[in-house]
Order: structure tokens, then C-alpha cells, then sequence
């Protein structure tokens, strides 16, 4: 049997990658999304194109940290379970 911890440190394991498409809604709503991110940026004047991009550029590194800061706690969150399960 592999070490998880081997898995994750040598990327073989990516949390973020398996959890955003694991379900059939949330394949339907990213399609959603790009459907109406194409149509919007249509819409838009060259003004109105690079305040969106930066916009998006700004959501994607704050979804980034929000998933890691998620990660984190939850990995935490099962270590202690574990411990408890363990210890008691």
C-alpha cells in the first residue's frame, strides 16, 4: 500500500483538481459558468474587458487561497478525530 503523505508530496494526489469535478452538477455548473463568462466578455467595450479580467484574475487567487485555507482546516479537523478515535 502507497503513503498518502508519499502520494501528496510527490503530486500524485491533487485535492484541488479532484473536487471540483467529481459531481454532475458541478460539471453543468462550470459549463453554465463558461457559457455566460463568454457571453458576457462578448458584451463588454475594451474598457469593460480589462476590468473584468482583473476582476477574475483577482476572484481566482481569492477562490486559490479560500480552498487552501478549507484544505487546511479540514485536514486538521480529521487529524483530530483521528487522535480521538485513537485515544479514547
Amino acid at each position: 500500500m502507497k503513503s498518502i503523505i508519499n502520494e501528496l508530496w510527490h503530486g500524485n494526489i491533487i485535492p484541488q483538481e479532484d473536487s471540483r469535478t467529481n459531481s454532475k452538477e458541478m460539471k453543468e455548473l462550470l459549463g453554465y459558468m463558461a457559457r455566460h463568462h463568454e457571453d458576457l466578455e462578448k458584451s463588454f467595450s475594451n474598457g469593460q474587458k480589462e476590468t473584468f479580467e482583473k476582476f477574475h484574475d483577482c476572484w481566482s487567487e481569492y477562490m486559490s487561497l479560500a480552498e487552501a485555507a478549507i484544505f487546511e482546516y479540514a485536514f486538521k479537523l480529521g487529524m483530530q478525530i483521528a487522535i480521538e478515535t485513537l485515544t479514547k
